[in-house]
């Protein structure tokens, strides 16, 4: 595998790549601007500069809300040049979301960018000073009076070890958590996983995934500068939209659930006489506990695609496993592939105990790639990194004889939609804010479009009357779409186990 440059930080990458590359396109907006190195490190100087003048001191914390867009990237590195923390905000928040995660982190600034007009933040946020707003002056117009050498110092003052990016994650509890991961995980952990992509200078890569999330972020964003391939911000995905994003862009690489792919598929298969370019797809990435091998071999022969490759990552430990050039299609469909270099995996039963290949258990990883914690909970951290250094993953996997994981369960109590992790107990809370609840239960269930979706079970307060089409309008006006539940069943009372604790298996069980 090929050494990484000494970079170090973010801005030292993006100011070696500017000037080593300066006319290489890493940016291309279909309806709007390109940018090569030399005119993103122009851009993100001008925003740290306005960062700058807001009074934004190392390590503040800077939050960005809006949809995948030139804006988004040049805003990011120009709050990693002021030597700022990257807060993302996921586009789909609505008020209430956005709110939780500003004050949990305690955001100075809020940047917001293109996109549907953010919703309105309810309660106080005593630490948010300033909202920066795509119509108004600009952080480049605010910063033309501090010198051009001062905010180069900053940039060059990152420390390696500082953090770059506060990453909201589902938890099993009613409020996410925000995952501190520093420039050197981020730096070596995606430019191994292009390595092992092949991503480069030659590549076109639209970017499904929200920038907020994630892989959209580091193995969208951050990648394709890394490695020189070119991004297509996706604003917001439709799946109507896919094979023309595929053959008018001239894609070479694609990331998203198995729905993605058996969408592509399927288009090819509904109309054959309709003349569909996507001939230029060569990688395909798949992060998921399973991918059908029909669908591998259908890729290869239909498309003509390279390679599928699957892989498994978290927020807390980033980059954690992925198939390799030449695994066989079990291999692929079936795990996730060996450790990535500087990472160590081991499975251990309800004791702690490693457990022999081929047994199921709890993965635990640890290396370079493991957060530095959760940002202001360090007793939620312990509970989930040891002593060792071990983080406890919460999902269930086994390791077989050649090293491959596959995942078979998840031990923590969420469910994905279409490659979202969703926490039952904060869709919940959520649903609890309406007003007419005294209980609400969610669970995730098979999708056939999705994957998983939630199913809320919801019992009213005495004296009120809980309409489920009511509460569904409320929920998506409320919260993401993703949280959204796909139905709503009111009960006169939730199932308990013997502690007294509502029984979600027993609602699985109901709704099947």
């Amino acid at each position: 595998m090929g050494s990484m440059p000494d970079w170090g930080t973010l801005p030292r990458m993006l100011r070696d790549q500017a000037e080593r590359h300066p006319g290489d396109v890493v940016v291309a907006d279909p309806t709007g601007p390109r940018l090569t190195p030399a005119g993103l490190r122009a851009y993100a100087a001008g925003v740290a500069r306005g960062l700058m003048a807001l009074g934004v001191e190392p390590g503040d914390r800077v939050a960005l809300w809006g949809v995948n867009s030139p804006y988004w990237v040049g805003h990011a590195f120009g709050i990693w040049d002021a030597g700022a923390v990257l807060v993302p905000l996921s586009p789909r928040f609505k008020g209430i979301e956005a709110a939780q995660l500003l004050a949990k982190t305690g955001a100075k600034v809020l940047v917001t960018g293109a996109g549907p007009a953010p919703a309105p933040l309810p309660g106080p946020l005593p630490e948010l000073r300033h909202v920066v707003t795509p119509d108004g002056p600009g952080l480049a117009a605010l910063g033309a009076r501090v010198p051009a050498r001062a905010a180069e110092e900053r940039a060059l003052a990152v420390r390696p070890d500082d953090l770059c990016e506060i990453m909201s994650t589902s938890g099993t509890t009613g409020t996410p958590k925000g995952v501190m991961i520093d420039h050197s995980q981020v730096l070596r952990g995606y430019w191994d996983w292009s390595e092992i992509v092949t991503l480069d200078e030659h590549d076109r890569y639209p970017v499904i995934a929200p920038f907020s999330h994630g892989f959209g972020l580091n193995a969208g964003l951050v990648a394709c500068v890394l490695r020189r391939a070119t991004m297509i911000p996706v604003p917001v995905f439709t799946p109507d939209a896919l094979m023309s994003l595929i053959s008018e862009e001239r894609a070479t690489v694609l990331a998203g659930p198995p729905t993605l792919f058996h969408r592509l598929l399927d288009e090819l298969d509904r109309d054959p006489g309709r003349s569909w370019d996507v001939s230029s797809l060569r990688v395909a990435i798949c992060g998921a506990a399973a991918v059908p091998a029909a669908m591998i071999t259908r890729l290869v022969e239909r498309v003509g695609l390279e390679r599928m490759i699957n892989a498994y990552g978290l927020m807390e430990g980033t980059v954690v496993s992925m198939t390799r050039a030449g695994d066989p299609i079990d291999v692929i469909a079936n795990t996730t592939g060996r450790p990535v270099p500087g990472i160590e995996v081991k499975i251990v039963d309800d004791d702690g105990k490693e457990v022999a290949p081929g047994e199921r258990g709890e993965i635990l990883q640890r290396g370079y790639g493991v957060m530095r914690g959760y940002w202001g909970e360090p007793e939620r951290t312990a509970e989930v990194v040891d002593g060792d250094g071990w983080l406890h993953t919460g999902d269930v996997g086994v390791l077989d004889e050649a090293g491959n994981l596959a995942i078979v369960d998840r031990k923590k109590d969420l469910y994905i939609v279409n490659g979202f992790n969703v926490s039952p107990a904060e869709v919940e809370s959520l649903l609890l804010r309406e007003g007419s609840l005294a209980q609400a239960a969610v669970v995730g269930v098979p999708d056939p479009s999705s994957g998983e979706s939630g199913l809320a079970y919801v019992v009213p307060r005495p004296g009120a009357a809980a309409d489920p089409e009511a509460l569904l309008a409320w929920a998506r006006a409320n919260m993401s779409g993703y949280k959204v539940p796909r139905r709503i069943v009111v009960l006169d009372a939730l199932p308990t186990n013997a502690n007294g604790k509502v029984d979600k298996v027993a609602l699985r069980q109901h709704q099947a």
